[in-house]
């Protein structure tokens, strides 16, 4: 579950072309222009939405340090974003025409010139420069500098019960880069973190589940206990494996050969290569060739407290181990991030665009939509535009809490799942009986009631809720053009009647109720000792890599050749047979399962606690015939991989 609430930055419309600051009219932000401001170019969405008159507490002092980035708009950031489009489209006559990384860099990146002349510029105004990528250009230096800079004062801010430095007023840029700085972050000092979407322990003390389990969707039915919906109910599965999951989503003889997957999480498990070939032996997955698990890392860390660091190690595992078992013929590269701060997330999303590691990149973090600002929106989708034209798709978990009324107070979406150039990805809850079967899937949603003290009945039948699958619609992303004329108008109007971008796209299994199982190396509660374990999981962060792995599956089915940003594909067979079409209790008399857990997450001395979880109760979403706003399309059924090789 998430501990943080943190920012991370939501995406724009596919529609946006503007050369300064992508996005920024699809985000409902006026572009700046020459007459309005003669010498300076407004850098749209620097001043943050809590930096009003009433939380000002005065100017910070000159003295003060920043730390930022000024991004860059490279030399045609138009040209990308209609070049992006047009290759992800299959009815574009550009389908499918990728440019290398070297190819796309010497097309769109920022010119030499570029970045001398945004040197020069900061420099003058009295920062350091602290480095320079293909994307950006960092600087540090005293609020003095920084002020002079970017033509604003920086204030103090009241933000919750915390204060913080922020522009005073918009930031700007000299008008004559105004075609070559994109935006500036880093000017605000409040927490921007993302946090990962799932049902983790912390991997530092070890986590067990407790039984009775079913080894298949009702193979073990709790008699004993009191019924739910008028019957007796199964109790949850002990975790489904990649055999299981292959059946359900249509895999065949496919594996993934050929084809490379990339995940990006902050920080890395110092046991990963163990768990993960400990857990494919002991699970019947393929054996882990030499060379296939590969991880890209920063040189050092950075925010590991704030930031739960450990926590992030158990993100990983899930992730490598579920793409494994779906694909597991196909090359892993896990890219760590240096914190879970947007900055070092960029850049580990930018190490993949800019050495192509993979065609395919599953992301299982985010954060509410309400806590992104527009600057860091466009720093995302520049690199989710730069990866289309290149033929790499990202996958995005589209969170964990539902509508987000009950953890934000709030209904909105998760960010960046809600970017018009991923691919987002919800949940279910996936039932696979006897011999593999599928069965049925609902939309992941809890509802959860204790045991009685007599043990005769649930205590407030069915309960309250507790976890589902992200999903609706954005305030602030225009609706793409791949929805329209699949995604029902009363979603995409729901925050206006111009339409936005709803999610998610697709979905794969997330309840944790009917999860996948994972290995991984924990520490006993004292302490003391390590040693490696196995337990159930869920979250939309197991419904991303397992969409990620489908994914690796179909390119495979294509020859190789990669899919790219998948959305046009993705709604282009929307209503099909090749999608499994998820409603929300499909048998017509209510499901639920019942699940016995140690009270400490590890042993019985401290008790067990026995429940009732009913499915498909998520929050105010609903999942029916048709697209909806917690599976999207649907989930991949038979047909789903081998329809690639048509496209």
């Amino acid at each position: 579950m998430r501990s943080n609430r943190a920012s991370v930055r939501a995406g724009v419309s596919m529609a946006a072309t503007l050369p300064m600051l992508v996005g920024a009219l699809a985000l409902g932000i006026p572009a700046a222009h020459a007459a309005d401001h003669p010498l300076r170019d407004l850098l749209s969405g620097t001043r943050p939405t809590w930096a009003t008159a009433h939380a000002d507490r005065g100017a910070t002092a000159d003295g003060a340090r920043v730390s930022a980035r000024v991004y860059l708009a490279g030399k045609d950031a138009a040209g990308l974003a209609a070049y992006a489009k047009a290759v992800s489209d299959p009815a574009s006559a550009s389908y499918g025409k990728y440019l290398t990384a070297k190819q796309a860099q010497a097309r769109f990146g920022a010119t030499e010139a570029q970045v001398a002349a945004v040197k020069s510029w900061l420099a003058a105004a009295g920062l350091k420069v602290t480095g320079v990528t293909r994307h950006y250009v960092s600087v540090s230096g005293d609020v003095a500098a920084a002020e002079k800079a970017f033509g604003t004062q920086l204030h103090n801010f009241a933000k919750g019960s915390k204060t913080y430095r922020a522009p005073a007023a918009t930031a700007s840029a000299p008008q004559s880069l105004a075609d070559a700085v994109l935006t500036v972050t880093g000017l605000d000092n409040a927490p921007h973190m993302a946090t990962h979407d799932d049902q983790l322990p912390p991997p530092d003390t070890v986590f067990r589940n407790a039984g009775p389990f079913s080894s298949y969707y009702g193979s073990n039915t709790a008699s004993t206990l009191p019924d739910a919906y008028g019957k007796k109910i199964p109790y949850a599965v002990k975790g489904y494996t990649g055999k299981q999951l292959r059946a359900a989503y249509g895999a065949g003889t496919r594996t993934g050969k050929g084809v490379r997957v990339a995940i990006t999480d902050a920080y890395a498990s110092p046991t990963i290569a163990y768990d993960a070939g400990t857990y494919a032996k002991r699970n019947g997955d393929a054996a882990w060739k030499t060379g296939r698990l590969h991880q890209v890392l920063p040189k050092k860390y950075t925010d590991t407290e704030d930031c739960s660091a450990s926590g992030w190690y158990g993100e990983e595992t899930l992730d490598v181990e579920a793409v494994h078992a779906v694909a597991p013929a196909a090359d892993v590269t896990y890219v760590g991030a240096a914190s879970c701060n947007d900055g070092d997330l960029l850049d580990a999303l930018g190490k993949v665009v800019d050495s192509h590691l993979a065609d395919i990149v599953s992301n299982s973090w985010g954060e509410v939509e309400a806590a992104q600002t527009p600057d860091l929106a466009a720093a995302y989708d520049q690199v989710f535009q730069l990866g289309a034209v290149e033929g790499i798709g990202f996958y995005f978990s589209s969170g964990d809490n539902g509508d987000e009324v009950a953890s934000s107070g709030t209904k909105q979406v998760d960010s960046p799942a809600d970017s018009a150039w991923v691919t987002a990805v919800g949940g279910t809850s996936l039932a696979v009986g006897k011999g593999d079967t599928y069965l049925w899937e609902t939309g992941w949603g809890t509802d959860k009631a204790t045991l009685s003290a007599d043990g005769k009945s649930w205590t407030d039948f069915p309960g309250a809720f507790t976890s589902g699958a992200g999903g609706g619609t954005s305030r602030t992303v225009a609706e793409p053009s791949y929805q329209r004329g699949v995604v029902p108008d009363a979603l995409a109007e729901a925050n206006g009647a111009d339409g936005n971008r709803v999610v998610p796209d697709i979905a794969a299994i997330a309840d944790p109720n009917t999860g996948f199982l994972v290995g991984q190396t924990q520490t006993s509660p004292d302490g003391k000792t390590q040693a490696y374990g196995e337990y159930r999981i869920g979250g939309t962060s197991l419904a991303a890599p397992t969409i990620a792995a489908v994914q690796a599956l179909a390119q495979e089915a294509r020859g190789g050749k990669a899919i790219g940003f998948a959305n046009p594909a993705i709604y282009a067979k929307a209503g099909s047979k090749v999608y499994h079409d998820v409603t929300d209790d499909p048998t017509g008399s209510g499901l639920a399962v019942a699940r016995v857990d140690f009270v400490n997450g590890y042993d019985a001395t401290g008790g067990l606690s026995t429940s009732v979880r009913g499915l498909g109760k998520d929050s105010s979403l609903a999942a029916v015939k048709g697209y909806d706003d917690v599976t999207g399309v649907g989930t991949p059924a038979n047909g789903y991989v081998e329809s690639y090789r048509r496209g």
